[in-house]
């Protein structure tokens, strides 16, 4: 099977509003697929409809071959999810925690294994209501993992990681994708799309309106790239198709290296807005014209 996740026509409305509207995308088996949209795009609605958990209105879905609407138990243990919140457990221990929640899979991890992949030594034995917001985000991703899933599902993942534990998660999603596990990633981090994704798909008003590599999404390898740079105690600037003979150009006017050089192009942050502006401006007019 070269898909773990295949979508077709998906479609979904709550009441009058079109949350997912005819959304066709594959994700390829140990892929690492990055969700992107602003807040209300669909993003959602579509992966809790992969997950099982929510029923759509039309379009083909198929995770592992199957439609997870009438996904039985098996299937079900080959998927991990990790929810944007998750409570209930405030009682138990995150040791305690994960080796209620491996009894239920059939070839489960071991709970050791997976408390310092997610960094939770030092709180393994500690009642997960004292847990800090990242540490009870850390146990959610355990969670996820503990059952050794096929298919892993990421919700907003590290909301609420410092910049360090963010950088020790992503390492933990660049593990599992070497042991071949599917992640489908939702989240609002670009530079954790740029360094995590092999693709994103970027959604507004449940529609897809870009799908690459983070490097050539929106066309980004070919737009014009700005070049800068220190000459005669003034910065300059010039935006050129060609920023590798722009830069030859200046080494062999200014006799060598160029002072202050910068070559640049649009960053994923950029290609994303300009993808997504249309969409949030129609949003604010129709909010403007209820009010």
């Amino acid at each position: 099977m070269d898909d773990a996740i295949t979508i077709r026509g998906l479609r979904k409305r709550y009441g009058d509003k079109q949350a997912v509207d005819g959304l066709d995308l594959d994700i390829q088996v140990g892929e690492v697929f990055a969700f992107l949209g602003p807040n209300g795009a669909g993003k959602t609605t579509t992966v809790e409809i992969l997950e099982g958990f929510r029923t759509r209105d039309d379009g083909d879905v198929r995770v592992l071959g199957t439609d997870p609407g009438k996904a039985n138990l098996a299937w079900r243990e080959r998927i991990g999810i990790v929810l944007q919140t998750s409570g209930g457990l405030d009682l138990l221990t995150p040791r305690e925690a994960l080796a209620s929640t491996a009894k239920v899979f059939a070839h489960p991890l071991p709970v050791d294994q997976v408390i310092a992949d997610v960094g939770l030594q030092e709180k393994a034995d500690n009642r997960i209501s004292g847990l800090s917001g990242g540490q009870r985000r850390r146990l959610d991703v355990a969670l996820g993992i503990i059952g050794r899933p096929e298919v892993l599902f990421l919700d907003e993942p590290t909301t609420g990681f410092d910049p360090e534990a963010r950088r020790e998660f992503w390492g933990l999603i660049e593990q599992l994708k070497g042991q071949g596990t599917t992640i489908l990633l939702t989240t609002h981090y670009l530079d954790e799309a740029e360094h995590l994704a092999d693709r994103v798909g970027v959604i507004a008003a449940g529609k897809l309106l870009a799908l690459d590599t983070p490097a050539n999404l929106g066309g980004r390898d070919t737009q014009e790239a700005t070049v800068t740079w220190e000459e005669a105690g003034t910065r300059h600037t010039v935006r050129t198709n060609e920023p590798t003979a722009e830069v030859g150009r200046l080494s062999q006017r200014l006799a060598g290296e160029v002072p202050g050089l910068l070559v640049t192009r649009p960053s994923l942050e950029d290609t994303y807005l300009a993808l997504i502006a249309p969409h949030l401006a129609a949003d604010e007019t129709a909010g403007e014209r209820a009010a």
